[in-house]
């Protein structure tokens, strides 16, 4: 199952408190302080993991506890520090704030590390306190306590390339012939239910990434369909490629929607260069065809380039527009 938003919550452990202890020793009846510091408590971090695709096993492990520091012990022993905690996300988590939606940090690369709750300091003992004035201290620091926050997780794909269009417009059949990715492929609007990644190969042994994302649905910046759920998945490619059906009979209005939904999502999302591909031409006849090659879209200058996936016509024309795209825009 993919999962991709979460909410935990994490806590560090307590510093161990410092310890009041004197030398005992024979011979020594009045033995000064000998006592050690509380241990650190433990720490709660997160690394991204490039072995890890999902965020599924947050949906059963909710709750993180870094370990507590132990007191500190006699002849000036120091404490244990607590055992920390390492968290491991997918690369693209980003983790914010539960409670202010701040963005906390952003692991977009594998090995990334982020420290998301210190761990309480250790007392100091009464050997600490030691002055010529107080040669005895019969006191001790107690440890700080740990911090505990609840977090956000939510995991964005990273892509070159992210595919955007109406549901059954042909997004995943054209993932699954240009990449190894396997989507689920049905006549039906949103066979796609999760995000999919290809990589795909290319001239010279290039290579670059897509992004395959469930349809679009005037509305989906708001919730409707899935794209809400979804759109995080494209914030981040440096291209965007919208396929619209040809054999849609409202091309025009298809196109202006779906840049509406983009940019009231996000300003930025809707900025990031694009290129607009015609899929299905091959259940087109000459007519058909012709009518396409009078189209224009408003606010788009660029080529429409037309394919189909099924039939294999035009589609290393796409890639190699894609491709050029991406080299633009690195």
């Amino acid at each position: 199952m993919f999962v991709d938003y979460v909410t935990i919550s994490i806590a560090s452990g307590n510093g161990g408190d410092g310890a009041v202890a004197f030398r005992r020793e024979k011979y020594v009846p009045k033995g000064g302080p000998a006592g050690g510091n509380g241990g650190r408590g433990g720490s709660v971090y997160f690394i991204a993991d490039d072995n890890l695709h999902t965020l599924l096993d947050f949906r059963y492990h909710r709750k993180y506890q870094a370990g507590n520091g132990e007191k500190g012990g006699t002849s000036l022993k120091d404490g244990k520090s607590g055992k920390d905690v390492l968290i491991k996300v997918p690369v693209g988590t980003v983790i914010r704030d539960r409670n202010t939606e701040e963005i906390l940090a952003d692991l977009d690369e594998a090995g990334k590390k982020y420290l998301a709750a210190e761990g309480g300091r250790g007392g100091k003992g009464n050997a600490n306190f030691a002055t010529p004035t107080n040669q005895t201290p019969r006191y001790a620091e107690e440890g700080k306590p740990g911090f505990s926050r609840d977090l956000i997780l939510e995991l964005k794909l990273i892509a070159d390339i992210g595919l955007v269009g109406f549901p059954n417009a042909g997004k995943s059949t054209f993932i699954s012939v240009v990449s190894a990715a396997r989507p689920k492929i049905a006549d039906y609007p949103f066979t796609t239910l999760k995000p999919n990644l290809g990589i795909v190969s290319y001239k010279d042994f290039q290579s670059f990434t897509i992004a395959d994302i469930p349809g679009i649905i005037e509305g989906a910046h708001t919730g409707k369909g899935l794209g809400l759920n979804f759109l995080r998945h494209i914030e981040r490619t440096k291209v965007l490629f919208f396929v619209l059906d040809s054999t849609s009979e409202t091309l025009q209005k298809d196109f202006a929607t779906l840049k509406k939904e983009l940019n009231e999502y996000s300003h930025t999302l809707a900025q990031k260069k694009f290129l607009v591909g015609l899929s299905k031409i091959d259940l087109l006849d000459d007519e058909g065809l012709n009518d396409l090659n009078e189209l224009k879209f408003d606010g788009y200058n660029g080529e429409i380039i037309k394919f189909s996936s099924v039939a294999k016509i035009g589609v290393s024309e796409v890639l190699d527009k894609l491709w050029k795209l991406l080299q633009e825009n690195i």
